[in-house]
Order: structure tokens, then sequence, then C-alpha cells
């Protein structure tokens, strides 16, 4: 998946990632911990990273931002003693960082870390290796993807490659390119993110209206502005149709002024950022869901959206882009339509012709729905990911100092 399409804002988890407070292991019963990595506190949209730190067996103990926390404590005090200590090791060749991360992996003792993202990986990997603890990175689209990223990484990546236990991908694109940076096929996984099959349902696209429906960012990589130009053609010639757009962003308000300059400001609703239950109740009542996702002017570049899956999970016919890992997802006349970045008439066209064909949109909807629970839940990508985790762990002394 790419980096995060967030629809609301930031909320805070307990400190490993599930609804009850973190407690200490009982005595004379030690248990595994797994320490998740993440480089601010995820959001509620953020379901990859939330579902691991919720899904994952054994227990979880979910590590964010600077100065790094478990929940709202931070892992070093600030106090005068302590901060003079942070020099002294800084100045000795280890940073605050890497002792902060010593510091929780002496307290919770963990087989495994979990590096989300690229660079957090680079960031986490000292205390790593210090530890003797294997390192697990997970990339998700704009840390292998973002120019400046990767100049900024062109050294750290590959020095990271040689020493991480496994590195996982959530696309064959990205899979490609971290082979190109430098990761070791022997050592790189493929494992897209998932959606629960369960709570994404329902979807009558047959009965529906001739509703589209767009979940995510108003950001670049996105291209919202797009989607609006196709709708507009759409619109012009079938003037029942509506698109509505869930999410924010800073694209948001120009996307507002365009659907008024192209005469669908009647028809295009902008919802705002909402939960997941509203989503879900805007899927199930859509005809089609749409995304004219591209490679941003940064080089930002999707993982596998989690709003295609959450769509197909739904059973609903996808109007995108081969783009990513979206080919992934979607099957060219199967589950849905894919054409090229920036075709906004090709895209018009695939809309037209769900919007004209409900027999279509059900037949369509019906395989993305099979697609994505034979592939694409999330207790396969949990399941994978658990088996690679264990792997590592199994190929290491799990030490600690």
């Amino acid at each position: 998946m790419s980096g995060p399409a967030r629809r609301t804002g930031h909320r805070a988890m307990s400190p490993e990632g599930r609804e009850s407070p973190l407690t200490e292991p009982r005595r004379g019963r030690p248990e595994r911990y797994t320490c998740i990595i993440t480089p601010y506190l995820p959001s509620t949209s953020e379901t990859f990273i939330r579902a691991h730190a919720q899904r994952l067996p054994g227990r979880v103990v979910l590590i964010h931002g600077w100065p790094p926390s478990i929940g709202e404590q931070p892992l070093l005090s600030r106090t005068g003693r302590a901060m003079r200590k942070l020099f002294e090791l800084a100045a000795g060749g280890e940073s605050p960082t890497t002792a902060a991360y010593v510091k929780a992996f002496r307290r919770y003792r963990p087989c495994a870390v979990l590096a989300e993202y690229g660079t957090t990986g680079v960031l986490v990997l000292p205390a790593c290796r210090r530890a003797g603890i294997p390192l697990i990175v997970h990339f998700h689209g704009l840390d292998a993807s973002v120019r400046t990223v990767l100049q900024e990484n062109a050294e750290t990546y590959p020095a990271m490659f040689k020493e991480a236990a496994a590195v996982i991908s959530v696309s064959r694109a990205m899979h490609e390119r971290l082979i190109a940076l430098g990761a070791p096929r022997d050592r790189l996984h493929y494992n897209p993110c998932g959606v629960d099959c369960r709570e994404f349902s329902g979807a009558t696209p047959a009965t529906a209206p001739p509703v589209f429906l767009a979940v995510g960012r108003f950001v670049d990589k996105k291209a919202p502005h797009l989607t609006l130009r196709a709708f507009a053609l759409v619109h012009r010639l079938l003037p029942a149709a509506a698109l509505r757009m869930v999410g924010d962003g800073p694209l948001l308000d120009g996307c507002r002024h365009l659907a008024s300059e192209l005469g669908v400001d009647g028809a295009v609703t902008f919802l705002g950022a909402q939960p997941h239950s509203v989503v879900r109740e805007e899927m199930r009542g859509a005809r089609c869901f749409v995304q004219h996702s591209v490679e941003a002017p940064s080089g930002d570049c999707e993982g596998t959206p989690v709003g295609i899956l959450e769509a197909g999970a739904s059973g609903l016919p996808v109007v995108s882009t081969r783009h990513a890992g979206i080919p992934d997802v979607v099957v060219e006349r199967e589950t849905g339509f894919l054409v090229a970045e920036g075709d906004v008439d090709a895209m018009a066209d695939r809309m037209i012709c769900l919007a004209k064909d409900p027999d279509l949109a059900r037949r369509l909807g019906l395989a993305a729905r099979e697609r994505i629970e034979h592939s694409f839940s999330i207790e396969r990508s949990i399941d994978q990911l658990s088996k690679i985790i264990e792997s590592c762990v199994a190929g290491s002394r799990c030490g600690h100092e």
C-alpha cells in the first residue's frame, strides 16, 4: 500500500495497538513480544499498520514518534540528568534515538522488530544490531518512490538491506523497485495489504443508481482532479450520474473550484474525512468505485491502495489506472477496468459503460469480491506476515544484552 490515505484525524491507540492497555507478562510465564516501530501514531485510516498491531499473534508493543513513545509515555526521561546522559551517548557515537529503542528492547525483550516504512528501518537498525534482534522492514509506498527520500537514503537503504532479516513489499511493482535499490531477492517478500471482508461487504451495484464513489486523500498521487474531469464527461452524457468523494487533503479546495468550473458541482458531493462506518455505507450504495492514481511530481506512488481493496471486498467494480499495485488487484474486464495514467477520456468511457449496464456492474462486482476474499483478505496478509516474522526469529539467536 501507499503512504497513508487518511480519512480522519489521529486517534490515540493503546500502547500495543489494541483497545486494552499494555500489561506486563505474568511472572514465570514469559511471553514473546514483537515490537512495531512507526514514525508517528497511526491514524484510524492507516488500517495496514493498525491491523499489524491488533492481529499479529503473541504480544505486540507499538513504539511511535520522536521522542519514541509507548502510548503517551516517552521512553526517555526529559530530566536534566537524563538529557546529559543522552549527550554523552551521542558524543560516544550512539544517538539518543538508538538509546531510546535499546531501552525499550531491554524492557520488553522482543524477539523481532517490525519497522513500518523503509525510513523507520534505517532509524532503528543500530538498536537492533546492538540488541541482536532481527529487523523486518515493511515498505508501503512513498518510502520506495519519492525521489527525495531515495536520494537521502541512497547509502542507508543498501546498508540496511544487508543487515535486515527480511524486507517486505506490498506490490509487484514495488518488489522490483526494491530489488533495483539493492534489496536481496532471498530476503525480499511480496505481501500485499489485506482487508476485513466481514467488515466490507453488501454492495449491490446492479440495483444502485449511477453513483460513482471515490475514497482517499486529496493528494497528487490520487489525482482527484482527473477523476473529476472524467466524471464531467460522464455527466454530460448521463445527467443522472453522481460522484461522491470521501477524504480531505491539500487538493480539496482546488477540486471544489474545479467542480464548479466544470459545471458539475450540483452532481458532486464532497463528504470530507469520514470514519470507516460511513465509508462502508457509501460503498453499499454505489454503482462503481473510481480512483485515478498517478505518479506524483515528487515521484510518490501508491503501494496497494486500501480503498480499492475495500471496494472490491464490498462487491463493487473498480475503474482505476495501471499504476503501482493496482493491477495486482484489479483484473481488466473481470473485476473492473484499468486505463493509462492521465487518460481521462478512457476513464470516462469505462464509467459510462458501467452506468449504462447494471448487470455488467453486478458481474464485475461479484468477481471482485471473490478475488479479494481469495487473495487479499486481512487474514491471509497477517498470516503471511506472521510466517515471515517467525522465520526471521527461527534464524536468529533472539539475543539481548
